[in-house]
């Protein structure tokens, strides 16, 4: 490999021959950067589609605070798993089928939602279990194996009883279907979860912490440079690496923010490399809730 561009992966090194301005593009967009701890919850992940068809499918729970790249991972497995169309049979195949859950939960509303999802028309006067009917039909017949819910702690906007209603309609669906149920959440969802005690059991839960000052987090910021196209290598101190993590109070999506900043920075002055005097100086712009949330 050429010396002058060791440092970067296949990705970034063709990158190098753009412009800046297009260099500058490419480190504003919201591109995906495989570290360990992602690469841990998406195997996880995958490993569910193994599974053998039964009652009682295995689910996992995956927890962070906001900016902890949950809706990355959520979306980067969705994309690994994509639909595929057989033109012998005719049929659409999705493995993954990824939601949001809705912001005020009740179950009319989560099937409206997962109706849309589905493309399924939906009739104004439809009953409940009409719609649970199509979502049942469609689902077998496009076979999902997995059924994704982004936001889960929205549940907790509902009343009690929208609460176990919801939670008992997740339950229905995996043990009908006989489908496993992702769930992605900030920390308070763990309750949200909880409230049904059956379905809770079925969930293997994962937590996104905060990054502290070890050796995963020093992975993390060498992954994040080596997908950065800068011309230069960037070696940085044990000092710079303890500002990042001070500044960015250990929220994934501030530290993907404060490193392209001073990526942009290094491109514009020619610099071409992230140096400790850059990060003394680097005063934070950024807002907590951000695209890597």
């Amino acid at each position: 490999m050429n010396d002058e561009i060791s440092h970067l992966t296949a990705g970034a090194s063709a990158l190098l021959a753009e412009t800046d301005e297009r260099r500058i593009r490419a480190i504003r967009s919201r591109r995906w950067v495989l570290y360990p701890r992602a690469k841990q919850a998406l195997d996880r992940l995958s490993a569910l589609l193994d599974y053998p068809r039964g009652t009682r499918m295995p689910s996992v729970a995956i927890y962070g605070d906001s900016g902890m790249g949950k809706t990355m991972i959520m979306k980067r497995f969705r994309d690994e798993h994509p639909p595929s169309f057989n033109p012998v049979t005719g049929t659409l195949k999705t493995p993954v089928l990824a939601m949001e859950m809705t912001s005020r939960p009740g179950e009319r509303r989560f099937y409206a939602e997962l109706l849309t999802l589905l493309g399924a028309p939906q009739r104004p006067r439809a009953d409940i279990a009409q719609m649970e009917q199509a979502a049942l039909r469609i689902m077998e017949a496009i076979g999902v194996q997995v059924l994704v819910i982004d936001e889960v702690h929205n549940i907790l906007a509902g009343s009690y009883r929208e609460q176990r209603i919801v939670l008992n309609t997740l339950r229905f669906l995996s043990n009908r279907l006989q489908i496993s149920l992702v769930c992605f959440g900030v920390n308070e969802a763990r309750e949200a979860i909880s409230g049904d005690v059956q379905l809770a059991r079925r969930f293997e839960q994962l937590t996104l912490s905060r990054w502290a000052a070890n050796e995963q987090f020093e992975t993390l910021v060498t992954s994040i440079l080596r997908n950065t196209p800068l011309k230069r290598p960037s070696v940085l101190t044990p000092k710079s690496l303890r500002r990042i993590l001070q500044i960015t109070e250990g929220i994934t999506a501030n530290i993907f923010l404060m490193i392209n900043s001073l990526a942009i920075d290094a491109v514009e002055s020619g610099r071409e490399n992230i140096t400790d005097e850059a990060i003394e100086r680097w005063e934070p712009e950024f807002d907590a809730e951000a695209a890597f949330a």
